[in-house]
């Protein structure tokens, strides 16, 4: 587990660096010329700002994983990721660009996340952790808090579901190479994050896991280039394959092996569920949006950008991803084998 903390601010940081350079380089690409009708932009318009968001949503995540899934670390994680969309939402208003602007705006993201990391790791050691009830998972040797297990394989789940929209972003005209770009970055970077949450999830770190670890970062980086190389209109399959490869690989790295052996029935079951689940969720949750919670057209108003043309929705698809992901942790953030039995 000492793996975790490094990474997990290795990981945030580098989140922060995408959302500087999304705001500042990105963002300006997507804003039309204009507030007249006939220039008012179409669905996806603002797929800089959903690539953006989810670079937030990765530094909780990142925390999460630094914090080795402990409530401490958890709870005031979320909270700076609320408080980092609303400071975006700022910021986007402000219209930002240059290479100034995104060094500054990595500075003042840094510094946050440094202080909210000292302030995390003093309350760390200022009051130990309270201890965990015996159990089975809990009494194998660096077995972290069974508690701790269930967030971490969350947080890797969310992440797994957030890498498939990433993948699959889109925008109006799907031409432009910058949002190529921003989605492989975007979505590699929580490949990396669904990948170490799961391992760190695990009962015990053993060279079969990490060896597992290392094959599914590249399967899943893969398969997010398989992705973006598919025509927009035709990548439900792709982005179901990968859903598929990667939540069912976080479970095999997150869940207990009795005896030194997956449960072939219970991973079989989780890839059935993360083969269909996501698409469920995703489309539920846009369907439910677009009908009772017009979020979306809120964050374009509140960021000064010109509304999309009434024939199309103002769908925010990074908290549909969100959303979707937690639901998918619902189901599948189950590492223990008493987790698993309360099912039946």
């Amino acid at each position: 587990m000492r793996f975790a903390r490094p990474v997990g601010l290795i990981l945030s940081a580098a989140a922060v660096a995408l959302w500087a350079y999304g705001m500042t380089t990105w963002q300006p690409l997507t804003e039309p010329l204009g507030p007249w009708s006939e220039h008012l932009p179409g669905n996806n318009a603002y797929w800089a700002r959903d690539l953006r968001f989810m670079a937030i949503m990765a530094v909780p995540l990142g925390l999460v994983l630094a914090g080795r899934g402990q409530m401490r670390w958890s709870g005031p994680a979320v909270v700076l990721g609320g408080c980092w969309i609303a400071a975006d939402v700022a910021v986007d208003r402000a219209d930002l660009i240059g290479v100034g602007a995104t060094v500054r705006l990595a500075v003042a993201g840094y510094a946050v996340l440094g202080v909210v990391a000292a302030l995390l790791l003093w309350w760390e050691r200022a009051v130990p952790p309270m201890g965990e009830p015996d159990t089975e998972s809990a009494r194998e040797r660096g077995a972290t808090p069974a508690t701790n297990r269930r967030v971490l394989t969350g947080a890797a789940c969310v992440a797994g579901v957030l890498t498939l929209v990433a993948a699959g972003m889109e925008s109006p005209t799907d031409r432009e190479p910058e949002l190529h770009q921003g989605a492989l970055a975007t979505a590699a970077l929580l490949v990396a994050l669904a990948v170490g949450a799961a391992l760190a999830a695990a009962p015990a770190r053993t060279r079969v896991r990490v060896g597992l670890a290392a094959g599914l970062t590249v399967v899943a980086v893969l398969g997010v280039g398989w992705v973006r190389a598919t025509a927009p209109g035709t990548r439900l399959l792709p982005e179901a394959a990968l859903g598929a490869v990667l939540l069912t690989g976080v479970t095999l790295l997150a869940w207990d092996w009795p005896g030194g052996r997956p449960i072939w029935r219970h991973h079989a079951l989780a890839a059935l569920i993360a083969l269909v689940g996501p698409v469920v969720f995703l489309v539920a949750t846009a369907i439910s949006m677009m009908i009772l919670m017009p979020i979306g057209a809120a964050f374009t108003a509140l960021a000064g950008n010109s509304p999309i043309n009434s024939a199309d929705s103002d769908l925010l698809v990074s908290l549909v991803g969100l959303l979707a992901g937690l639901g998918m942790a619902v189901l599948l953030a189950r590492p223990s084998v008493e987790d698993r039995r309360q099912l039946r």
